[in-house]
């Protein structure tokens, strides 16, 4: 056999050292940017800042606060903005939903790139039967009144906690809640597949481990993880646990097609005294391996090749957050920007946080603190159960007009900013200019072609991973670098 050329050992050798350059600018990462504090920066300097000194590209508002969606006009990054739960009755209307997107999207969008309005946020955890009835019926008369306004690009959906899920260990026996499986959330993934939007849910481990599963929890290799019998996997990380419990419990009402979207997961830097696996190490460690499953496209045991949207909770510290410590110590920045550790999100690395020191030894026997009333997802038997994170800040809307829709509920003429003429999506439902009464039935119109815009799309659309074009494009830019890369080595060599 022939000796292996010099130029395949240059390769290999210099294969490493460019993926480690490169792939850390393929991530897609966004940030959950909450308010509630009393010494945060101006939003105008917060968006600078992730704009210009970090790898962050989307953020996730729980309100449609003006002075912060303004903020990011023309920074490149996307922005998710919610609706309140109080919202909800007044979005179930025609003239209610147009009156919201006149007061709430039409005066900052295109300039800042809004991707999607979260109606609510984790309905399900309010037991308010009227919310719960009219999320899905507001869901589709919203996205009728983006449509009929231009805003065919601005995705609907809403944010879940894992409280949905009536059985979520193991993964493979996941469903949902009875009853509500077929009356409210078939009609729901029905609405988002018609319109390529994601799945939401806030997958938590830190509120799932205790003592003894501080290593799965944080995915630290090796761990003896859990065994789901159903499939003979062994779980080594909480969270795809918690993923893949939600992906089986879709795909029992067929749907496992549609994009799942992690709206929300973290690990705080501090709790109660003598708590468990919490320390700004162990916080760095999650939100580290959480980055690096975003950006490798390696998806999960049951879904595997997946990328899977994702947002950090959350930027700040907020210290008027009602509740235990750890609720006002999830920030990955201090409200001078300076970052909390190091997870690789800053673009001019020398001014990082230096990379905390490795976690000490736990006291296996203090568990962490619970939130109330939400069920954790694959968690070994004795294994706390996941809270809820409740949804910000609510923002009033007042009545305007949209225009009037053609005939399969489309505005005739692009909205302002939105370029026509260009190469449309298939287009989905979310049309039809009224929205049922009950979310048991549908109420679908059917598909039509829909006109697009040039601008870059940001919640999955045409894109099985259900990130952003702008994410993907990113992303399939790092092997034509590397080509680029390695064929100049070859011919160099």
């Amino acid at each position: 056999m022939a000796p292996p050329s010099r130029h395949g050992h240059a390769v290999a050798a210099v294969l490493p050292v460019l993926l480690i350059i490169l792939l850390p600018f393929a991530a897609a990462i966004g940030v959950n940017y909450g308010t509630k504090g009393d010494n945060l920066p101006p939003p105008a300097t917060v968006a600078k800042f992730l704009a210009n000194r970090t790898h962050i590209d989307r953020v996730k508002l729980f309100d449609t606060n003006p002075d912060i969606v303004k903020a990011f006009a023309g920074t490149g990054i996307t922005v998710m903005v919610t609706a309140g739960n109080g919202d909800i009755p007044t979005l179930g209307t025609k003239d209610g939903a147009a009156a919201w997107v006149a007061a709430n999207i039409a005066p900052y969008y295109p300039a800042t790139d809004i991707s999607l309005v979260a109606v609510g946020n984790e309905i399900i955890n309010t037991a308010d039967n009227a919310l719960i009835g009219g999320l899905v019926p507001a869901m589709r008369t919203l996205r009728a009144a983006l449509v009929a306004a231009g805003y065919r690009r601005i995705r609907v959906s809403t944010p879940h906690s894992l409280g949905i899920l009536s059985v979520s260990s193991p993964p493979s026996a996941s469903r949902f809640l009875d009853v509500l499986d077929r009356t409210f959330f078939a009609p729901m993934l029905e609405f988002l597949r018609k319109t390529k939007s994601p799945f939401i849910v806030n997958p938590y481990p830190y509120f799932g481990y205790n003592g003894d599963t501080i290593p799965y929890a944080l995915a630290r290799r090796p761990n003896p993880g859990v065994l789901d019998p159903g499939t003979g996997i062994t779980y080594t990380s909480m969270l795809e646990a918690q993923l893949d419990s939600v992906f089986s419990a879709m795909k029992k009402l067929g749907f496992e097609d549609v994009d799942i979207t992690v709206g929300e997961t973290g690990w705080p830097t501090k709790a109660e005294p003598g708590q468990a696996g919490v320390s700004v190490a162990d916080a760095a460690e999650y939100n580290r391996y959480l980055i690096g499953e975003a950006s490798s496209g390696s998806g999960t045991p049951l879904m595997p090749k997946r990328t899977f949207e994702t947002y950090i909770f959350a930027l700040f510290n907020e210290n008027l957050k009602p509740g235990p410590i750890a609720e006002r110590n999830f920030g990955l920045f201090q409200p001078d920007l300076t970052p909390m550790y190091d997870v690789g999100l800053m673009k001019d690395t020398g001014k990082s946080a230096s990379a905390p020191a490795p976690a000490k030894a736990v006291n296996a026997s203090a568990a962490v603190t619970k939130r109330d009333s939400e069920s954790e997802a694959a968690a070994p038997a004795g294994e706390a159960k996941a809270p809820a994170q409740s949804s910000e800040e609510k923002k009033d809307s007042t009545k305007a007009t949209s225009p009037a829709p053609s005939e399969d509920g489309e505005s005739s003429e692009p909205s302002e900013g939105e370029p026509a003429g260009e190469k449309k999506p298939e287009e989905e439902e979310g049309d039809d200019t009224a929205a049922t009464t009950t979310p048991a039935g549908d109420g679908d119109s059917p598909e039509t072609a829909a006109e697009g815009d040039g601008a870059k799309e940001s919640e999955g659309k045409n894109n099985p991973h259900g990130g952003s074009s702008e994410a993907t494009s990113v992303m399939l830019s790092v092997p034509f670098m590397l080509t680029i890369a390695l064929s100049a080595l070859v011919l160099h060599l």
